[in-house]
């Protein structure tokens, strides 16, 4: 059973470099929601090849001059294994959509189409990552997962997610825990 205290929504895994799924090998995975029927997750390190601009086309919604215009060229990443033909917004500030996971009072992941609208109207929210799928976990498998040293984890930092280009994410989230992806052995310990 997990205690609210054990969440690990708003941290970040970090595939260690024995991980073998091809989904998560090298990935760096930002946890928004973790409790007692399992975890979710989007991978914020896997760009693709489509660019927003695309994305919008593909649903019917235009991209008005100015900021939203600019935000056409951002890549659309691959958030993870499941439901790639969905699509997620992770954004600060928070905002009022209609279905937003709350991940902290200032982060949410939206799945619904009233913040794309905004988008491509105003450009707004100003911090975004555009994913097509999510990672998700069924209860105690990533905790599992965790005891078999497939990850690391530490506290997310906004900055990784939004400010940090997409190829230096996992670097970045490495130094957050004063290691080097480099030196990183491909078997654990347990302590």
């Amino acid at each position: 059973m997990i205690e609210d205290t054990a969440s690990l929504a708003h941290q970040f895994l970090i595939a260690m470099p024995a991980m073998t799924d091809p989904s998560f090998s090298r990935s760096l995975t930002y946890i928004c929601e973790h409790n007692q029927q399992g975890a979710l997750g989007i991978i914020v390190n896997r760009p693709s090849d489509m660019e927003l601009a695309t994305l919008f086309e593909r649903v019917s919604i235009s991209l008005a001059e100015g900021p939203a215009r600019e935000l056409g060229a951002m890549p659309v990443y691959f958030g993870g294994p499941v439901q790639t033909d969905r699509g997620f917004v992770l954004h600060r500030p928070l905002g009022n959509w209609q279905s937003t996971l709350e991940v902290t009072p200032e982060i949410g992941l939206t799945s619904s189409r009233d913040i794309l609208e905004e988008m491509g109207n105003v450009g707004a929210p100003s911090d975004i990552l555009v994913t097509l799928g999510y990672a998700g976990w069924s209860a105690g498998q990533l905790e599992w997962e965790l005891s078999q040293n497939a990850w690391l984890t530490v506290a997310a930092d906004p900055q990784v997610l939004f400010a940090t280009p997409p190829g230096e994410r996992l670097a970045a989230a490495m130094h957050l825990l004063g290691i080097d992806f480099a030196n990183l052995s491909e078997i654990a310990g347990h302590a």
